[in-house]
């Protein structure tokens, strides 16, 4: 029962419906509808699922490593954790960008507090939080 609360707080299941009723809301003082903020809403989750997304598979391709509290993980096994964190975060609506992905989840542990390292072949390990951003600036900017 548990993790069908937490399923059905992580699925959008009622967003037509509630477009619906938001469409027939009047205009607000600035010229905006419920339903155009909603959309916006949507697209904003969307857009950070995709850059958070984009991120976790970044780890995998690169073949580079993780370190979690002392051990090395590759890149599934960090992806695994990282989108553990990003549930967890997400249910409780406290990621609300790509960059809020990588403060509160990817950047140290929640238990030690300790910072997560990636590296990559014999470079000088990186805090994941530089790595993460790094690989973020890369990726929009190859979107535009």
């Amino acid at each position: 029962m548990k993790n069908l609360k937490k399923l059905l707080q992580v699925i959008p299941c009622c967003l037509p419906l509630a477009a619906a009723v938001m469409a027939t809301t009047p205009v607000n003082a600035a010229g905006t509808s419920a339903a155009t903020v909603a959309t916006a809403a949507t697209t904003d989750k969307a857009q950070v699922k995709r850059e958070v997304d984009h991120l976790l598979q970044a780890l995998v391709t690169s073949k580079c490593q993780f370190n979690r509290n002392g051990s090395w993980y590759d890149g599934t096994d960090a992806k695994s954790h990282l989108t553990k964190k990003y549930d967890y975060f997400m249910i409780r609506g406290e990621i609300t960008s790509a960059e809020s992905f990588i403060e509160l989840a990817a950047s140290k542990s929640s238990m030690s507090g300790k910072a997560y390292l990636v590296k990559c072949g014999d470079a000088k390990p990186l805090e994941s939080a530089d790595w993460l951003k790094q690989e973020l600036l890369r990726y929009r900017r190859a979107a535009k």
